[in-house]
């Protein structure tokens, strides 16, 4: 393919929040990666936190952690499943660290005394975030998506910014705006009012938008389609819907089928071509309609929301799929987990996951779900603070120490089977200070993980925690049947655990459903919804 100078597509959302402008941007994504061309995608949200790291899951979903070891929004984890791309840390950028990037600088003396202003210093420097991917990079096209709805005063100096860099890059930036078209019930009327209002709030900031994505419970006709492009000065085929669909995976065939990249590349000035068969992504979408039989799944967590434990569940649907089985997942929550009910609140699940998380609202509920599921042999994964659960629960009731605990949640336990890394202790920060990102691990040959990564001995997972397993007891679970498979070579730590007897019974410290993606299914998820079939 011809070099071309990067091209920029900027997504915003209007009306309400929620709309799925993750979705939509990595459908962009995937859609123009399927026409050959080098793709990145970009998150930048106007809340003032440096990361989402500190940020309770109920607030903002899951955190999401790249390979690099930077703690981001959920989004990127839509990004990378889509696309399969590699994010890192500047691949989200949030108010709190451009405002942090700028005031250190005026520390520094960098401004030479000037008065520090939102326009032009804090816009700037937005500016050069979003441009600096396609710097260094070379990408074709740089997706960046704007957090938050249009009118939300926290996000004025990032419209600011898009304003100034659509005048300077001229044909090179490309505006899409996702809007919310409601249905009135009683009126039986689908309204287009709210989509006039935001993009006229929009074009109060100086910002045209080139295309429009209506997102709506119900089929818009093309006269609705036209009345939208007459009041918001857009062409008619570049007014596009987003329908409710039973599956986000198809929404990149429902863009392409309404021409959502031709469109973009018709404004950029780029010859369309022929629309690219996507043969893989289709395959996948097959194997999703036809997948009837249901495994059902419990996930053990603390938080009674589905965007706090993302990946997990879009892993286990993505293995479903590939092992031809449709995924039920079932919350369960582990504060109202006792030895009483356990039997009652698993009764038909054919998996377990025991999820991650921090502190200790929750834990006892997810140790005795770890002895449940163990003296029962059902299929079970434990996921960072999960795996740390089944290593407790081993201890209490298998080397018979019953006083066993994490180092987090008891300091002063004699067994403290859990604790914290030797270059943890002294940190007192919070935020960006954990075990994060992507680490070596070597798989002990013969192990049922070993088997389930292709029979690789060399491995690298992506990380997010302060504790470990301690080495000290190695010996000791090995002697009874819980052995240690999974080593980092550089530390000794100890990444994965298996009962070999049991049907599975795996836990891993690192977060395999960082990795997983549509085209590329996490081997571990592929291998636990095998069993559990």
């Amino acid at each position: 393919m011809v070099f071309m100078e990067t091209k920029y597509i900027f997504v915003t959302g209007g009306v309400v929040s929620s709309l799925g402008k993750g979705i939509i941007s990595a459908s962009i994504g995937k859609l123009l990666q399927a026409r050959g061309y080098k793709v990145t995608i970009q998150k930048f949200d106007p809340y003032i936190n440096i990361d989402p790291g500190t940020l309770n899951p109920y607030e903002h979903g899951e955190c999401y952690v790249t390979a690099d070891g930077f703690e981001t929004d959920l989004d990127l984890g839509h990004y990378e499943r889509f696309t399969g791309i590699h994010t890192t840390r500047n691949n989200s950028i949030t108010t709190g660290r451009i405002y942090k990037t700028v005031i250190d600088r005026e520390r520094h003396g960098d401004y030479l005394g000037k008065t520090i202003q939102v326009v032009p210093h804090i816009t700037d420097e937005i500016k050069r975030c979003m441009l600096r991917e396609g710097l260094n990079e070379g990408f074709d096209f740089i997706i960046t998506e704007v957090g938050g709805t249009i009118g939300d005063i926290e996000s004025a100096p990032f419209m600011e910014a898009i304003r100034q860099l659509r005048y300077q890059l001229g044909r090179d930036a490309v505006c899409v705006h996702l809007t919310y078209v409601p249905y009135l019930k009683a009126a039986d009327e689908l309204k287009t009012k709210p989509t006039q209002h935001s993009v006229k709030e929009l074009q109060g900031m100086g910002i045209q938008p080139d295309i429009l994505v209506l997102r709506t419970e119900r089929h818009l006709d093309d006269g609705m389609r036209m009345k939208v492009a007459s009041f918001c000065n857009v062409d008619l085929e570049c007014v596009v819907q987003s329908e409710d669909l039973p599956s986000i995976y198809e929404v990149p065939v429902n863009m392409q089928h309404q021409g959502l990249d031709a469109a973009i590349m018709r404004k950029i000035g780029i010859p369309v071509g022929e629309t690219p068969a996507m043969k893989g992504w289709h395959d996948f979408l097959d194997k999703q309609r036809n997948a009837t039989k249901e495994v059902h799944i419990a996930l053990v967590g603390k938080y009674d929301l589905q965007d706090a434990y993302k990946s997990i569940r879009e892993s286990l649907n993505l293995a479903g799929i590939y092992n031809d089985v449709k995924a039920k997942l079932h919350f369960v929550n582990s504060e109202e987990i006792t030895k009483q009910n356990i039997g009652e609140k698993l009764n038909g699940m054919q998996g377990v996951v025991i999820c991650p998380g921090f502190g200790q609202r929750g834990i006892e509920g997810k140790i005795i779900a770890a002895e449940y599921t163990r003296t029962n042999d059902i299929p079970t994964f434990g996921i960072c603070l999960g795996m740390q659960m089944m290593v407790i629960e081993f201890a209490r009731n298998v080397l018979g120490y019953n006083d066993a605990n994490s180092a987090e949640m008891d300091e002063k336990t004699p067994h403290n089977v859990i604790d914290i890394m030797e270059e943890q202790k002294n940190i007192t920060q919070m935020g960006g200070t954990m075990r994060l990102g992507a680490y070596e691990c070597e798989l002990v040959k013969g192990s049922r993980t070993y088997e389930a990564y292709g029979e690789e001995t060399l491995i690298k997972e992506r990380h997010r925690h302060r504790y470990e397993f301690n080495n000290k007891y190695q010996e000791e679970y090995e002697a009874k049947g819980m052995k240690c498979v999974g080593i980092n070579p550089d530390a000794n730590l100890v990444e994965i655990v298996e009962i070999p007897e049991k049907r599975w019974y795996i836990g891993t410290q690192f977060h395999p459903e960082y990795s997983s993606t549509v085209l590329n299914p996490h081997p571990l998820f592929m291998s636990f919804i095998k069993a559990c079939k």
